[in-house]
């Protein structure tokens, strides 16, 4: 099965038909834009009638402050404090209307991968009452370009992935971050370079998808140690299930998730690959995001099949059936709540343990 549900606007590898363009070479970052907006409005025309918080959830996060932020498909960020939700978008300053990423640095600031480059909102202002984003869209490596995915550290490093590459920040300077490749990946479309996820393990090994060559783990004290290499690509050679990867997660127990385009979920305990496919698991091969609850209960997204569920022996999965409207599901997360949100094309839902049920503007929130 296949979903057609405007399936276009949501899986990223469909996007490849947009024109990007690129812009190479290392230099000092010019000054970034920063916008106060005068007004904040509490929902945008576009979609005050509709009371779905997005017709695409394409992220959900939880804040260190308790706020939830939800990154949609064309309406900037919808961010809820406890009592009501707000849009950010271009009218208020913020520079995007597709949140493709979003994560919460060391100093509680917030950054949000867009269509458009990198926004950060600083939380620091917040807190006195003012809203500031700082726009990262003109600088070199920036400049007019998508973004997939961000991510940060526990050094204060942000990490962010376009359709072109990799760049890093270090609080004062944006530069390109160069895997080892084994061929070219340049080039002014979505690239085999395009990186969709990157994470952090335990170990402070930071992990990059791509879109053909597997993955690669960076492991920043080699070089410095002089231990060995600093690069690690995984492959199908290796036992990864398919060289195109859309997401990755480290479980409670150290394994490493891997949801791919087009070979099902990959897990990997450090030696070797255990692979779940539509041939055993899971209803489409299609995975774009994997998720553990507190309970360590593995969660998959299949494509035009819901959700599946996994406790380490067997699978439930959730679709239309449970409750859920979202058949090509964008994210899974769990607040500290203990709230369980799952978003797509098709808005918003919560499980409360046993099925699913819609949220709109108007909740039900608690």
């Amino acid at each position: 099965m296949r979903n057609t549900y405007l399936h276009t606007l949501i899986c990223p590898i469909l996007l490849i038909l947009i024109v990007f363009t690129s812009c190479n070479g290392q230099q000092k970052l010019k000054s970034s834009k920063v916008i106060k907006p005068s007004k904040e409005l509490t929902f945008l025309p576009e979609v005050e009638s509709d009371p779905q918080i997005a017709e695409y959830i394409r992220n959900v996060f939880q804040d260190k402050n308790g706020n939830l932020w939800f990154g949609t498909n064309g309406y900037g960020v919808a961010h809820y404090d406890g009592s009501s939700v707000s849009y950010f978008s271009k009218a208020q300053g913020f520079n995007g209307v597709q949140i493709t990423g979003i994560t919460e640095d060391t100093e509680k600031n917030i950054w949000f991968a867009t269509d458009a480059g990198i926004v950060k909102y600083d939380w620091s202002i917040s807190d006195k009452g003012e809203k500031q984003f700082t726009n990262y869209s003109n600088q070199p490596f920036l400049m007019n370009k998508r973004f997939w995915s961000i991510f940060a550290d526990n050094k204060g490093n942000i990490w962010a992935g376009s359709e072109s590459g990799i760049v890093r920040f270090d609080g004062i300077i944006w530069v390109p971050f160069s895997l080892p490749y084994p061929e070219d990946v340049s080039g002014a479309f979505i690239t085999k370079g395009t990186s969709w996820s990157i994470s952090e393990d335990r170990k402070g090994n930071m992990w990059f998808t791509t879109n053909g060559f597997g993955v690669f783990k960076y492991d920043p004290s080699a070089k410095l140690n002089g231990t060995g290499q600093s690069f690690t690509r995984y492959s199908t050679e290796d036992g990864l299930t398919d060289d195109s990867v859309d997401n990755i997660m480290e479980d409670s127990k150290g394994n490493i998730w891997f949801g791919t385009r087009l070979g099902g979920v990959s897990k990997f305990d450090g030696k070797t690959f255990t692979n779940f496919t539509s041939k055993d698991s899971i209803g489409n091969d299609e995975v774009c995001v994997i998720y553990e609850d507190k309970k360590g209960n593995i969660w998959f997204s299949s494509e035009g099949f819901g959700v599946y569920r996994y406790d380490g022996e067997s699978f439930t999965n959730y679709g239309e059936e449970q409750g859920l409207g979202v058949r090509a599901v964008q994210t899974i997360y769990e607040d500290k709540e203990g709230r369980f949100w799952v978003g797509g094309g098709g808005g918003l839902y919560r499980f409360d343990g046993k099925s699913f049920f819609n949220v709109t503007k108007n909740g039900p929130w608690e």
